[in-house]
């Protein structure tokens, strides 16, 4: 038999063996490994399998001289380095075992069970926090949802609390070493800060906006703006008992007149919003829509209608503004979406709002409180939920992203009105 038919015989018997091993035929996979024997005394795979039966016989000095040979032959096999590694740490060979651990990381940087030794073998050493930034590596390498062996519950488990105490001692710490800046800065904006701090610690996320649309680069991704930004919230906030009223009126007779807000037609996607779909439970009282004004509403809504024509609305012929009555039901979710595109946010303003009702807007979750009106970033993932027994109804309308220049906002304008032409699509997109 040559060479290379002897490599390939010795290939197959291994993958046999590897296979009957991964059946629980232990027998057959014995067999198959004596038949490598009998060909190549000295393969890694042999060389291995004798050494795991001398560790089992408390033979690990034995083991140990084993496996450096069978690494000697194949430096790149992990199992093969894992194994004598763990030989090195029942011989209480640290430096050893910490060198070989480095071996099967360079090899592959996320092979779990090697993070989670080395992390163990950082707190033999006294090494705290060493081996807690070791251990929140190797659970970021778990994929959500990933059913962790069992043999590995209990290191998953400590690498976890491990991690968890960590974060707190440095969370701790450095409050305490922000403490003075906070004091010294107490009137400038910290909101994006704690944004920042926090994702460090792994209790945010960092959202950023997708919008189903048109993307506008470089725009900051603010999930809610700073009020600074649009000086005339105050003078909305002003009429909320002026367009309450109204609103209240408009509900109470003109019902025939709400409609749902999500209403796809058959043969499209609907993905998060089969439920919602042409339901009532998430109904709109159009004032604006799609860039053309609901004459018959908004002489329903005069005072409202008033202040909206003193308002810096997003203005895109057969696009924008949109300006709407929004009813959510008792006991209604809507679920996780991103809006159109990122040149335009939108506005809020609560008029009425039972209790349990929250909004959330990328990693913040915010209660909506009468008279309180935001502006937010609606390309970035956001949800809503009205967990009471009652309806509850805002004011909601969409202005300029304020970071768009005057002529960002001209090309802007006129692209969307050249797609919709090109198409010959009347309204170019949906709004969710």
């Amino acid at each position: 038999m040559s060479v290379s038919q002897a490599a390939a015989e010795v290939s197959e018997l291994i993958s046999q063996a590897e296979r009957a091993l991964a059946s629980g035929d232990r027998a057959r996979a014995d067999a198959l490994l004596m038949r490598v024997k009998a060909v190549d005394p000295e393969h890694p795979a042999i060389l291995n399998e004798t050494a795991l039966h001398e560790l089992r016989n408390g033979n690990a000095t034995t083991a140990r001289e084993l496996l450096e040979r069978a690494v000697a032959r194949d430096g790149s096999n992990t199992r093969l380095l894992m194994n004598l590694a763990g030989t090195l740490r029942r011989l209480g060979l640290v430096e050893d075992e910490m060198r070989i651990i480095g071996r099967v990381l360079a090899v592959d940087p996320r092979h779990l069970f090697a993070l989670l030794q080395k992390a163990t073998l950082l707190e033999s050493q006294g090494k705290q926090r060493a081996a807690a930034k070791v251990y929140h590596n190797a659970l970021q390498t778990i994929p959500p949802g990933t059913q962790v062996p069992g043999a590995l519950r209990g290191l998953i488990d400590k690498a976890v609390a491990a991690t968890q105490a960590n974060d707190a001692a440095l969370d701790a710490y450095l409050r305490e070493q922000l403490q003075k800046l906070r004091v010294v800065h107490a009137t400038a904006e910290q909101d994006r800060f704690d944004h920042c701090f926090d994702a460090f610690l792994g209790r945010r996320r960092i959202f950023t906006p997708q919008p189903t649309f048109l993307h506008f680069p470089q725009l900051p991704a603010r999930e809610f703006y700073p009020r600074g930004e649009f000086p005339w919230l105050e003078q909305l906030e002003s009429a909320t008992p002026d367009i309450r009223e109204e609103f209240e009126r408009v509900f109470a007779e003109d019902a025939a007149s709400l409609e749902p807000y999500v209403a796809y037609p058959q043969g499209v996607p609907l993905d998060q919003w089969a439920e919602l779909n042409h339901s009532r439970r998430w109904s709109v009282f159009y004032l604006w829509r799609d860039g053309k004004p609901m004459e018959d509403h908004l002489r329903r809504c005069p005072r409202t209608a008033q202040l909206l024509e003193k308002l810096p609305l997003l203005d895109i012929a057969g696009y924008a503004p949109t300006v709407f009555f929004s009813i959510l039901d008792a006991k209604s979710h809507i679920p996780a979406h991103t809006g159109v595109t990122n040149t335009r946010v939108i506005v809020h303003l609560p008029l009425i709002i039972p209790p349990a009702c929250r909004f959330r807007v990328g990693s913040t979750t915010r209660e909506w409180q009468p008279g309180e009106a935001w502006v937010f970033d609606d390309s970035i993932e956001h949800e809503a939920w009205n967990d009471s027994e009652v309806p509850r109804a805002i004011l909601i309308l969409d202005v300029w992203n304020p970071y768009l220049t005057a002529a960002e906002r001209d090309l802007v304008r006129t692209t969307v009105m050249g797609i919709a032409k090109y198409y010959d699509e009347s309204p170019l997109v949906e709004n969710h």
